[in-house]
């Protein structure tokens, strides 16, 4: 097929760092602290292997904490798991990977009882049973939640004890993970396997901080890339990190047009605490499925009639019926009414997202809550086989940052934290059945230091409201040229090796790879939106494949869905 292109940056093939001034080895490295990556930390420890866990902040600072509706798993002997696969192959519009929906429910249970033996504790009925609600999507009730609407801060809580716990796990905090080290190979580069990673860390190793981890495995798990939007969800470290390393070492990455935008994240007003912060409070779809509704300026409820489930319909359907309000209409939000589900309900079953609210002065027992869609969720990213394994040999992916399958053009609600469950095992039983020895790092790109560029922290405001602006909710041909326009001329700036601006680089690299995406599918499908082509074509029924080739140009190939 050929493929539309448009004009986008060169991009950096390594990022600008000194060589590495100081160097550790493990087993396994596992980079992100989330559901994915702690899950996978666990997993390599039962096997016997020592495991480095880098994370970019703190601990509890990535997405999963901030999760709120809970997990999808058949737990009802009245559901089954040919039901959800197909409620997420209905959501997934035709690009889901049956394969990868099957491991999915059938070995999501156990992975869900297995977390609760770790010591995460769920929200239970008077009899003991465990509560199951409905989300955005599902045809059943399965989706476990904690502390009413803190499910992630539940799972994060549980996952960090347990890795505390265990000596073996070394967790290195305040660290971003720059490159990917790779040993000497018959690859396109000369290089082979991975075999470790560079990183600066704060505080640590040389006077800037730069050093290498060796191991013999490394896996991803950084989680999304919602910062390179100006309104999200995600917390402000999410900035693409994994997937931007990804196309720099050469592996494959696909589905990244495929960004869901939750369609009611909190809309905090203009001088209020909270207001033009990086990360918008998220109002869980479980408090629709709890019976709240979706009205416009009049009070008229515009999601029924526009699908089966009205409210409760897959998120990219109502974030498109609110977005069409808001274009109808020119406001900047509608409006979530839950009064009459009672206050000492909402303050019982969502004292998050009553607090969020209290904190703008909105009382949701009384009050109109007031929503509007923001980037939440990639659906694509490094392209992973059904055991994690990504097109480099011995580099793994799970968790947001990693393309499964499972999500195909968009996300079915609460199977998020279930495929960090899931697909962490199956890594984890991967590389205990076959860990090469050690590997040295070949003598060129990150591991001697140099060779690369970065673009300037100065040119992320510019870039978010871009993407916003012109890839966003709604896109069209001419939107995405002048989002790319934006890009190529932000591009153009030179940075300096610092944390700011080797994030800078990665909102970059992972801006241009959707602008490039969503421009050449011409089609709307599931969370892709495309204005000028409104309807699904089956001639798009595939996957585009991004890579950087040698002159750092991007370069997509089409791949037919089997």
């Amino acid at each position: 097929m050929d493929l539309p292109t448009v004009d986008l940056p060169a991009l950096p093939r390594l990022l600008a760092a000194p060589a590495p001034g100081w160097v550790e080895t493990t087993d396994v490295i596992v980079v992100g602290s989330g559901v994915a990556g702690l899950t996978a930390a666990l997993h390599l420890r039962e096997a016997g292997l020592h495991v480095t866990v880098v994370t970019k902040v703190n601990i509890d600072e990535g997405s999963t904490r901030w999760a709120q509706g809970g997990i999808a798993a058949v737990l009802d002997p009245a559901d089954t798991p040919a039901a959800h696969a197909y409620d997420t192959e209905v959501a997934g519009v035709g690009l889901c990977d049956p394969a990868a929906v099957r491991v999915l429910v059938e070995e999501g249970p156990t992975r869900l009882r297995e977390l609760m033996r770790i010591g995460a504790e769920f929200d239970r009925n008077p009899d003991g049973s465990l509560m199951l609600t409905r989300e955005g999507g599902h045809r059943a009730d399965r989706i476990v939640h904690a502390g009413g609407d803190a499910t992630g801060a539940e799972v994060q809580r549980a996952l960090h004890a347990a890795v505390r716990r265990d000596p073996w796990i070394r967790l290195v905090e305040h660290a971003l993970v720059l490159d990917l080290l790779r040993a000497p190979g018959d690859g396109p580069d000369g290089l082979g396997p991975a075999c470790g990673i560079t990183l600066h860390v704060l505080g640590e190793g040389s006077e800037d901080g730069v050093g290498a981890i060796l191991g013999r495995a490394v896996v991803l798990a950084t989680g999304g890339m919602g910062q390179v939007f100006a309104a999200t969800t995600n917390p402000a470290v999410s900035t693409g990190d994994g997937v931007a390393l990804a196309l720099r070492a050469g592996a494959a990455v696909t589905d990244v047009e495929f960004v869901q935008f939750h369609p009611t994240a909190l809309i905090v007003p203009a001088g209020e605490p909270g207001a033009g912060l990086a990360q918008q409070p998220l109002v869980s779809e479980a408090l629709r499925g709890e019976g709240a509704h979706l009205v416009d300026g009049d009070g008229k409820r515009f999601m029924v009639g526009q699908h089966e489930l009205a409210e409760l319909a897959p998120r990219d359907v109502v974030a498109k019926g609110i977005h069409r309000v808001l274009l109808a209409t020119g406001a900047d939000h509608v409006w979530l009414d839950a009064r009459h589900l009672g206050g000492d309900f909402l303050a019982r079953r969502f004292p998050t997202i009553v607090a969020s609210c209290l904190a703008i002065g909105v009382d949701p027992a009384t009050d109109l809550i007031p929503v509007a869609p923001a980037a939440h969720y990639a659906s694509g990213g490094v392209r992973t086989d059904l055991r994690g394994r990504t097109s480099i040999p011995g580099l793994y992916a799970c968790g947001e940052v990693a393309c499964t399958g499972v999500h195909g053009a968009n996300r079915l609600a609460s199977n998020s934290l279930l495929e960090g469950l899931v697909f962490s095992r199956r890594i984890a039983e991967d590389i205990a059945a076959g860990l090469p020895e050690q590997a040295k790092p070949a003598e060129t790109g990150a591991w001697v230091g140099g060779q690369g560029w970065l673009v300037p922290a100065g040119a992320t405001p510019a870039l978010q409201r871009a993407m916003t602006r012109g890839a966003g909710v709604l896109r069209s041909a001419p939107t995405l040229a002048d989002t790319a326009a934006t890009l190529t001329e932000v591009g153009q700036a030179r940075g300096v090796p610092r944390t700011a601006d080797w994030e800078a680089t990665n909102l970059i690299t992972v801006a241009s790879t959707l602008v490039a995406a969503a421009y050449a599918r011409r089609e709307t499908r599931g969370c892709h939106w495309r204005e000028d082509f409104p309807t699904a074509d089956e001639r798009w029924r595939g996957h585009l494949v991004a890579g950087i080739g040698a002159e750092g140009l991007l370069t997509e190939r089409w791949q037919e869905k089997q």
